[in-house]
């Protein structure tokens, strides 16, 4: 069985008499260590489908299971604990803490565990080393640039060393230099570390970085050529 295996996946809202379907019948399995695309035009339900991956919402039917956890059967208590272990997340605005240093930032979800300080001090070096800002660590976020502020981020979503990282939108606040970097770090994290990678964007050069590409357009997916194929220009 896939790493990442949703089958059946429908996501309906509901507002009032108004009933809004996101996805429909929806299927889709990511191995373990694969780095996924995840395209589609605005409001095709990319974030939901993100969302859902992540144990950020539930789904109207359908199963979902990542590893060995089944998220459909998941009380709220037993997803946050879940996703606390398994799940990093990196999103398009950095959502840092202002009067927090960037190793601050970055220590903030081991908060959550019980680990003396020396093992948070060494997990922070070790996150701010992979991103490349050892020598920034006590700078707070208005002393960085958008580019330095999204590796800080994305130091916090590996500090805890997870299985998944569910990137949305990572490089759509960056300039294409920033972006690039971004990118070429989330490939690291996916060949050197083993992280598996599901990204949402709308940049079809980004998309190329991944190791294969799904569309994402009226709630079904479809399978895109393998980004390796793909030629980028920046």
């Amino acid at each position: 069985m896939a790493y990442i295996d949703l089958r059946d996946i429908r996501k309906v809202y509901r507002k009032k008499s108004l009933e809004i379907e996101v996805l429909v019948g929806l299927d889709l399995q990511i191995e373990s260590g694969e780095f996924v695309a995840l395209m589609g035009p605005s409001g095709s339900g990319k974030s939901t489908l993100l969302n859902l991956i992540g144990g950020l919402d539930s789904p109207t039917r359908g199963t979902i299971r990542i590893g060995d956890a089944e998220l459909h059967r998941m009380s709220e208590r037993e997803l946050t604990a879940w996703r606390s272990r398994h799940v990093g997340f990196i999103f398009q605005m950095y959502h840092l803490l202002p009067v927090l240093t960037a190793a601050q930032n970055v220590e903030l979800p081991l908060t959550l565990f019980r680990m003396n300080a020396k093992e948070r001090n060494d997990r922070v070096k070790l996150a701010l080393s992979i991103v490349d800002l050892e020598d920034r660590a006590d700078h707070k976020p208005a002393q960085l640039s958008g580019g330095e502020e999204q590796r800080v981020a994305i130091a916090r979503s590996v500090v805890t060393d997870p299985d998944l990282l569910l990137a949305d939108e990572p490089t759509g606040d960056l300039d294409a230099a920033s972006a690039h970097d971004i990118l070429v770090l989330l490939e690291r994290l996916n060949k050197e570390f083993g992280k598996t990678i599901v990204m949402v964007t709308h940049d079809q050069h980004a998309a190329t970085h991944a190791g294969r590409i799904v569309h994402l357009e009226k709630g079904s997916l479809f399978e895109h050529a393998p980004a390796a194929e793909a030629v980028v220009t920046y």
